[in-house]
């Protein structure tokens, strides 16, 4: 006897409920690697941005160290998401390519 007949199952209802589940692995996949890579934007941000503006270490930032952090933050964040968008369009235009030529 089959699982799905053992358990008053449908084949339909359990390749329904696989499917459910394989789309919410999926889905906490996703957003993992997200979080993944906003901690890594954050870090990167963190390590280059503090390195240029902050010559000198203390209790509170100066006023130009604030601006020059926040430009930077600016920065970082555009040219990430300009070089995201890059990515995705040649992803997406690859992907066309070859599932067109299968």
């Amino acid at each position: 006897m089959s699982f799905s007949s053992d358990y008053g199952l449908s084949s339909s209802t359990s390749s329904t409920t696989m499917e459910g589940r394989k789309k919410a692995v999926m889905d906490q996949v996703r957003s993992e690697l997200a979080y993944a890579n906003l901690q890594e934007i954050v870090t990167k941000i963190n390590e280059k941005c503090f390195a240029k503006c902050i010559s000198k270490p203390g209790h509170s930032l100066e006023n130009s160290e604030k601006q020059c952090v926040a430009k930077c933050m600016d920065r970082y964040m555009e040219s990430w998401n300009i070089v995201s968008r890059a990515y995705l369009s040649r992803v997406q235009r690859e992907s066309q390519l070859q599932g067109g030529s299968l």
